[in-house]
C-alpha cells in the first residue's frame, strides 16, 4: 500500500462516521501547485465526541491512534495524529476553530478528484492563507515558498480580494504582499 491509499482509508472512515473533512497543508498544495514530497497529510475535521470515539475506533489495526488525544484536540480545537501501521504514513487531524475565517475556509472547501474518489480541499486561496499563517508563525521560508508556488500556478483565477481581506484579518498581510511581489 502506497501513503496515498492509506489517506484514502482514512477518509473513507471519516466519511463513514459522518464526518465532515478537509484535505489542507501540503497534500491540499501539491493538487493546487507545485508538487513537494511530504511526509503526512493534514486534514481539518468538523467532528464531535461521539462521531470522533466512532472514527477512533473504526481506524482499527490498520491505524495508530490515541483516543485521549484526539477528545483532548476536540476540547481544545487542536491537532491530533493517526499513522497508518503499514506505510507509517502520518495523517494529522486538525479540529476546524471556531474563529470566523476557519469557517469560511471550511465552507468554501471544493471537491476534487483523488485517487478515483471525489474528496473535499482546501481551495487554492485558503492553502495560500494557511501556508502564509504557518510562515509567520514558524518562519517558515517553505511554508512561504509553498503558499508562492500555488499563487504562481493559480495566479490567473485566484480571488485577490478575499486573499487581502483575510491577510489582513490574519496578521499576514506583509507576507501576502511579499508574495503578490514575486507572484507578478
Amino acid at each position: 500500500m502506497i501513503p496515498e491509499e492509506a489517506l484514502q482509508l482514512a477518509l473513507a472512515r471519516l466519511d463513514e462516521c459522518g464526518i465532515l473533512y478537509m484535505i489542507t497543508g501540503s497534500f491540499a498544495g501539491n493538487m493546487q501547485g507545485v508538487p513537494r514530497a511530504t511526509q503526512d497529510a493534514d486534514v481539518i475535521i468538523e467532528a464531535n465526541q461521539k462521531s470522533l470515539g466512532q472514527f477512533i475506533e473504526s481506524l482499527g489495526a490498520d491505524f495508530y491512534a490515541s483516543p485521549e488525544a484526539a477528545k483532548e484536540a476536540l476540547q481544545i480545537e487542536g491537532i491530533f495524529n493517526v499513522v497508518h501501521l503499514e506505510t507509517g504514513f502520518k495523517i494529522d487531524l486538525i479540529i476546524r476553530k471556531s474563529r470566523p475565517f476557519s469557517q469560511t475556509e471550511f465552507s468554501r472547501r471544493q471537491k476534487a478528484n483523488f485517487l478515483g474518489q471525489s474528496r473535499w480541499f482546501a481551495t487554492a486561496e485558503d492553502i495560500i492563507l494557511a501556508k502564509l499563517e504557518w510562515a509567520k508563525s514558524g518562519n517558515s521560508e517553505r511554508q512561504f515558498t509553498d503558499a508562492l508556488n500555488v499563487a504562481r500556478i493559480r495566479r490567473n483565477d485566484v480571488n485577490w480580494p478575499y486573499l487581502q481581506r483575510w491577510a489582513e484579518e490574519l496578521g499576514v498581510k506583509d507576507l501576502l504582499e511579499r508574495l503578490h511581489v514575486e507572484v507578478a
